[in-house]
């Protein structure tokens, strides 16, 4: 698939060197850059808040890729979008007014994503999909990397492929959790265009980034 989009998550990078990380994963051909926020309360883990994104800004020129595990998400919006966010991800659980919180990213200039937890059905959108940009699948359950793929979710994502495709609007669908070179062809093949990898992307350090993104996209190629 040649338009395949690879997102590395920064969440399996090393924290100690965090700039240099996503500036050796640009170099190595990532599409967008994946940042997870997570606040110990929506999901069990504590990683990273706008400031760190802003610091992390000059050290890409790639989109942000900001997925929002946190709740309430309204109230963080505009800091994330002014620290240098490109595409914002919230979860439907994650405040009362989905559409609101989506029609507030898109007026902040941002592009405004759904994120669907294993256990959340795809209708959760089908009445905000004009207002969506991206919408991801999270095909572990969110809050820790290096997971195991739930092909449980494959359904789900060919089923958001028909919707986004009804649409007739340009929507990315991306899946997050357990991609592998092994798994990233059945997220494809369901309907998939967009892949975030963690441990696939980062595992052997900066002189293996080239090598395992070409890895993931000569898996689907």
């Amino acid at each position: 698939m040649s338009n395949l989009l690879i997102s590395p998550s920064i969440l399996s990078a090393d924290f100690a060197k965090l700039g240099e990380e996503v500036a050796d994963i640009t170099t190595a051909g990532a599409d967008m850059i994946h940042i997870d926020v997570m606040d110990g309360h929506f999901v069990p883990n504590i990683t990273i808040g706008p400031q760190v994104v802003r610091a992390l800004r000059s050290y890409s020129d790639k989109p942000f890729d900001v997925h929002l595990m946190i709740a309430p998400a309204d109230p963080y919006l505009e800091a994330f979008a002014q620290a240098g966010a490109d595409i914002i991800s919230i979860h439907p659980e994650a405040g009362p007014h989905l559409h609101r919180s989506l029609q507030t990213i898109t007026q902040l200039g941002k592009k405004a994503g759904v994120v669907l937890n294993p256990s959340t059905h795809e209708t959760a959108i089908e009445h905000v999909i004009d207002c969506v940009d991206l919408i991801l699948v999270m095909s572990i359950n969110p809050g820790f990397g290096g997971q195991t793929f739930l092909p449980s979710q494959l359904p789900k994502i060919a089923a958001l492929r028909t919707m986004i495709d009804r649409s007739g609007r340009k929507i990315l669908l991306e899946v997050d959790g357990g991609v592998t070179p092994e798994t990233a062809r059945a997220c494809i093949d369901a309907g998939a265009d967009t892949l975030v990898a963690g441990t696939a992307a980062f595992k052997g350090g900066p002189s293996a980034y080239v090598a395992n993104l070409a890895a993931l996209k000569a898996a689907v190629a």
